[in-house]
């Protein structure tokens, strides 16, 4: 959600915030502020809308300090206004803070608060912690941290300032995701890696209830009882300019163009001398072909990437599995019978719900598998064990790269599963890998033919509904397809499996609805190319993604794209390419922001 970011530096601290908001954007848009330290004074400024309102607010200011916080705004309590905006002060402005997350008993702690004769402006669960804090103030910091995090319930990371302690931050977390990271220019927190990366790799991940205080000669850590604490920093690999826009209009173009590269860096090091080898996997084969289901608990596109890898298991491993929305799962009290594997999917790795289902599995004493590309985050750190999706830094809120990296990932572990258990023939095993191999080649060729795809999607720019539509696994593409189109475009979308059409879905197919139609599967075509018919005589204008050599869509679909052949079970790797690239034709041929889509954020760290 939110992202917050703050430093104790040798030099001012206003540059490096409002860089840290540059690359934190993207966690929230609805508002941006700082808070510097001058003297004897907190400077605080704040502005509804995008950064840029707020740097524009600054053009004409002498900010100094070299100690600050800062924070661009996700909407959660109160709506979108500069009153709403962090940083949030208590009413003598001596102290000042910044928040990601939601405080759930902040209404008891409010009216206590106000029973005091404490005076709120805004509408936030933020303010209630900022008066909290002045309440308890005793001029120790530390202790009054500890005192209002024993009060507080819910998710949090925050960053904090007290005009008394002039040359420190404090920042706390539990549930929220909050770094911690040392650099020559001074030591700094921020909710995600490339918030920092101009300035150092070496960082520090807070666990949940631990306390870090910021000083420009060093780090101190403590737990929630005020002991210090000893911890190891982790290093940075990524590459900065993977997080820069390399000369394409958008992010999200960009992290398309990236998806052969990730798909390579993902598979690549999996594959050794003909087999899948995932050594992260930390499983034996006893423990493979003594596992009898699995649970794939996931959201948005990763819960996506779920359904398709449902078909993959069950068809080449033999094992029942359930897809679980993660807001579901953890509240549906599920039965996790003894010799289960729960594999949870998430692109940050800080999912609130997703890492809510995470923990719920370990308290019912299921083996839990995380597949994060976040290195360190908190799923990566709480599974039993982690396996990673090499794809670099995504800013783009709409997923593609990490969606793709994901669907590989679950390829290979459905694939080890198998060949341990012995349901997939040594030839078919070959081929798969042979086909897999080839996937990075076949998503460049798709993507470099881009500009048909936006010859089509500007013909339907004012589109108001579309549809998408398949069988299997091609259900499961057009899950996705729609989810792409709908998040970025504001066009409402839905996907439905093509044999449920008859089932009431049909009625709101009229003269030139678009309905988009995958066909990847050989043994439903026929199946799916009825269904089109059925939509096209009630007026639908039907665009087909299928596979080379299935013309026979030609004589209904009044577009076609093909896809190179490969094996079936992998062709969500290769359709997904042409709906990502639709849907982001559609997006910026209406104006609109593709990377930054209102009322959405990149990780959603609350419920």
């Amino acid at each position: 959600m939110c992202g917050i970011t703050a430093i104790s530096a040798n030099k001012e601290a206003l540059p490096f915030l409002l860089q840290g908001l540059e690359k934190l954007e993207y966690r929230g848009y609805d508002s941006a502020g700082i808070t510097t330290i001058e003297g004897n004074h907190l400077f605080t400024k704040k502005a509804k809308g995008r950064l840029q309102n707020l740097k524009d607010l600054l053009k004409d200011e002498n900010v100094l300090g070299h100690v600050g916080i800062g924070h661009t705004r996700w909407a959660t309590h109160g709506i979108p206004s500069n009153l709403n905006s962090h940083p949030h002060t208590n009413n003598d402005e001596t102290i000042s803070l910044v928040h990601n997350g939601i405080i759930e008993n902040y209404l008891k702690l409010k009216k206590k608060l106000m029973s005091k004769g404490y005076e709120f402006l805004s509408e936030t669960d933020t303010e209630v912690i900022a008066h909290m804090l002045d309440y308890y103030y005793n001029g120790d910091p530390l202790a009054t941290i500890t005192k209002v995090m024993h009060r507080m319930e819910g998710s949090y990371a925050l960053g904090i300032l007290f005009r008394d302690y002039p040359d420190e931050v404090y920042a706390v977390r539990k549930d929220s995701p909050l770094i911690v990271g040392t650099s020559k220019s001074g030591n700094l927190i921020a909710s995600d890696v490339p918030a920092v990366l101009k300035y150092t790799r070496d960082v520090y991940f807070l666990e949940n209830e631990e306390i870090v205080k910021l000083t420009r000669d060093g780090l101190h850590f403590y737990n929630i009882d005020e002991e210090e604490l000893e911890k190891e920093a982790t290093h940075i690999d990524w590459d900065m300019n993977a997080a820069e826009k390399g000369g394409y209009e958008h992010f999200m173009l960009k992290e398309m163009h990236e998806q052969p590269k990730a798909v390579k860096d993902t598979l690549t090091p999996r594959i050794k001398n003909g087999d899948v080898v995932i050594e992260e996997l930390g499983m034996t084969d006893e423990e493979i072909r003594a596992i009898r289901k699995i649970f794939i608990v996931a959201c948005g596109s990763a819960y996506h990437t779920g359904v398709t890898s449902k078909y993959i298991f069950e068809k080449l491993a033999r094992i029942p599995v359930e897809v679980d929305l993660a807001s579901e799962f953890r509240y549906r009290d599920p039965i996790l019978p003894e010799n289960t594997l729960v594999v949870i999917v998430s692109q940050s790795g800080e999912t609130a719900d997703t890492l809510a289902a995470l923990r719920l599995a370990k308290e019912k004493g299921v083996r839990t598998l995380g597949i994060v590309n976040v290195v360190g985050s908190s799923i990566a750190r709480e599974a039993d064990n982690v396996m990673y999706t090499w794809a670099g830094p995504e800013i783009a809120v709409a997923t593609t790269k990490a969606y793709s990296t994901q669907l590989i990932a679950q390829y290979l572990l459905a694939m080890k599963f198998a060949k341990v258990r012995g349901t997939v023939s040594q030839n078919d095993f070959d081929a798969m890998i042979q086909s897999l191999e080839r996937l990075p080649e076949q998503i460049s060729l798709l993507l470099s033919h881009k500009e048909n795809v936006q010859r089509f999607a500007n013909r339907y720019l004012a589109a108001e509904h579309v549809f998408f539509i398949g069988r299997g696994i091609d259900y499961a593409i057009s899950m996705e397809g729609s989810l792409k189109l709908k998040e970025i475009s504001y066009i409402h979308s839905e996907a439905y499996a093509a044999g449920e059409l008859k089932h009431g879905t049909i009625s709101l197919i009229e003269d030139g609805r678009l309905v988009v139609a995958v066909l990847t599967q050989p043994e439903l075509y026929k199946k799916t190319i009825s269904n089109i018919q059925e939509v096209k005589t009630r007026g639908a204008f039907v665009m087909a993604v299928t596979t080379v050599g299935n013309t026979e869509v030609e004589k209904v679909a009044d577009y076609v794209v093909y896809l190179p052949e490969t094996n079936p079970i992998f062709a969500n790797s290769l359709a997904i390419i042409p709906l990502q690239l639709f849907g982001y034709y559609v997006s910026i041929g209406r104006g609109l922001d593709v990377d930054k889509p209102r009322n959405l954020a990149k990780s959603v760290t609350v419920e």
